[in-house]
């Protein structure tokens, strides 16, 4: 027989069911020579400190740091989830073939490794590796079974991602919490967890700390077009003035007026990032709110996987393309036009150098149905962005007029729409063709992450100006402010976790720092969550502060090994070279070791005041909490 291993009760049903395994058993199905059973996400765990000797049950800071010899994993302390390891254990020693049929990605080949070592499997393990849930795409995984050794790399990555999540959460947080905590409030510091706490704090210390200066801008207005001085700001509002009554009686005076034709891409397809930022800009999701979604489509088969760092598809999809869009019955409107002819192939939008696991999320082409209206908005979202990467690109005439008056220069530009190209398929959605609308924008919110999907309304267009025209003018000066960094959002946020603290617009660049980025797609919004539940931090409508808790913490923290989202990003750099088979294991472990010991004993050595706890504290967690937890909390330590 062969055991095939899945993820969730929902996903061993669909996959038995494909199979044939149709005779329901006690935690599996069984037939046409297969046993399909499943975890409930992480069935084991690491052990706690408590598991390898008494005396780390007590938080000591003499027991510290905790370093086991080897580390060693159990069975999860529920009732339910052991008897399903019990089931699963038995399958093992009775099969011939273990087929892993666990999410695609890190932490889903961890999960199945895990329940594997603890039920001391012996038998030859297959990898069923697909990018979403369709009948189509399992048969043609089962048909491409892959070597369970081909992923050894990813196992030792996740592995060595929760022993060092471990190492760096139960001694840091212990260290912290006896050398400066009061009334057993617990600081919970972690890996991920603490430089992301950092930014925020930094950003809050700078609007606490900025003082507004106001300044003056010279402007006139020609011909009802407003032009800008190509000058300085002014810091004195009488030199502004002074400036606005000498060329008022002068005549203003076009130096150039140029209409160039340019080209708008299409955005990018999404990735779990800009799926998470675009639903927090559009829609006001937490990020933890959009990936239970797209959790939830790619469960109904409505979606490819979604815990993905890329926006790009594998050539292979390109032929599957045509039969998407056919099935985007919602969407005919957008697709019919596209069917017509060829589709286009762009390198912005296939590039297997630019894909490893798995690709861009896109829609499968199954029509919706039974969605909640949250769902709908992020459906249609991720589909119109999927169909507008093959309209053309959007053309458009930009204007720039220059104009003088006296020695100063004024400069004025305009954009204008030619050929709407791809941004057909942002414009207003009839009802009658998708069940769910976008919702309009509230008054106060943030713009889109992608602005241009919705300037068009806001185009200044220019009146045509003649070389040489000159006329009379009317300057004014504007008094502004000086104004303080923005809150974070949880948008805003999502993208400095990705870039480990840099501000970065540019795609291509933001590309190329994901490697060193703090956190996976997949873990980034729990621990936006955890520092919400730890009260570190608190939302204000859509921004994000830090609380006195928060701030304290930071404030004690004196190594940068904790709180600099850079030294973190080199940490995750390492990780993804072992998953390339390019670190050594051994030698990530040693530095591991090396920095929770000089850790401890640089903290041992402050001699600090305790932080005054002065909003609600949460309880302290028991040792189970504190440990790395099952797949639906992730891991409180990072």
């Amino acid at each position: 027989m062969k055991l095939c291993i899945a993820e969730k009760p929902s996903v061993a049903k669909e996959i038995a069911t494909i199979l044939g395994a149709t005779l329901k058993k006690d935690g599996y199905f069984e037939g046409n020579g297969y046993w399909v059973s499943w975890t409930f996400g992480h069935l084991c765990t690491l052990k706690e400190p408590h598991d390898y000797t008494p005396i780390w049950k007590t938080w000591n800071l003499a027991t510290l740091p905790m370093i086991p010899s080897k580390f060693s994993i159990k069975v999860m302390p529920d009732q339910g989830v052991q008897k399903q390891f019990r089931t699963i254990e038995t399958l093992v020693e009775k099969c011939d073939e273990v087929i892993n049929c666990g999410d695609a990605g890190q932490e889903g080949e961890l999960i199945q490794q895990w329940v594997l070592l603890k039920a001391k499997n012996t038998k030859p393990i297959k990898r069923l590796w697909i990018s979403s849930l369709t009948e189509e795409a399992i048969k043609e995984g089962f048909n491409k079974l892959r070597n369970g050794d081909d992923f050894k790399n990813l196992y030792a990555a996740g592995s060595s991602r929760a022993i060092g999540d471990w190492l760096l959460g139960m001694n840091a947080t212990r260290l912290y919490t006896l050398k400066f905590g009061q009334n057993k409030q617990v600081l919970s510091i972690g890996r991920v967890q603490t430089p992301t706490l950092a930014m925020i704090v930094q950003r809050q210390k700078e609007i606490d700390h900025f003082k507004p200066a106001k300044f003056w801008e010279l402007k006139t207005k020609y011909r009802d077009v407003l032009f800008s001085a190509q000058l300085d700001r002014f810091d004195d509002q009488t030199k502004a003035t002074e400036l606005a009554e000498q060329i008022k009686p002068l005549p203003f005076i076009i130096k150039s007026y140029e209409q160039k034709e340019g080209k708008e891409q299409p955005p990018r397809l999404f990735d779990l990032t800009s799926i998470q930022v675009e639903a927090n800009n559009k829609f006001a999701f937490s990020a933890e709110q959009t990936l239970n979604t797209v959790q939830s489509l790619y469960e109904k088969k409505l979606i490819t996987y979604p815990r993905v760092d890329t926006t790009y598809l594998s050539e292979d999809i390109y032929p599957k393309v045509p039969k998407i869009l056919e099935g985007l019955k919602f969407f005919s409107r957008y697709t019919e036009p596209l069917l017509g002819s060829p589709i286009k192939k762009s390198k912005k939008v296939f590039d297997n150098k630019k894909v490893t696991d798995h690709h861009a999320i896109i829609p499968t082409g199954i029509v919706p149905s039974g969605v909640s209206a949250d769902e709908q908005k992020i459906y249609n979202t991720i589909t119109r962005r999927f169909i507008s990467v093959f309209y053309p690109d959007c053309t458009v005439s930009n204007t720039t007029v220059l104009g003088v008056a006296g020695e100063t220069d004024f400069r004025a530009t305009g954009k204008q729409i030619i050929e709407p190209g791809w941004r057909i398929v942002y414009e207003q959605e009839d009802s009658a063709q998708t069940p769910v609308q976008n919702e309009p924008k509230k008054p106060g919110e943030a713009a889109d992450e992608d602005e241009n999907l919705q300037e068009q309304e806001s185009d200044n267009i220019l009146p045509i100006f003649e070389q040489g025209e000159s006329g009379s003018h009317e300057p004014e000066i504007l008094e502004k402010e000086t104004r303080p960094p923005k809150y974070y959002t949880e948008a805003t946020l999502l993208r400095a976790m990705e870039t480990a603290g840099k501000t970065v617009d540019d795609d291509e660049l933001r590309d190329a720092m994901k490697e060193n980025g703090i956190g996976r797609p997949s873990t980034r919004a729990n621990i936006i969550e955890t520092l919400f539940r730890r009260q570190y931090i608190v939302k204000k409508k859509k921004n994000i502060h830090a609380t006195v808790t928060g701030m304290g913490l930071i404030d004690i923290i004196q190594s940068d090994l904790l709180k600099s989202p850079e030294l973190t990003g080199k940490w995750e750099y390492k990780l993804r070279q072992i998953e390339k088979g390019e670190y050594s294991i051994t030698q990530f472990k040693e530095e591991l070791v090396e920095m929770v010991v000089n850790l401890t004993n640089e903290v041992m050595s402050i001699h600090g005041k305790k932080i005054e706890i002065i909003e609600p504290a949460s309880p302290k967690p028991s040792e189970d909490k504190v440990a790395p937890e099952k797949r639906e909390t992730k891991n409180q330590n990072q």
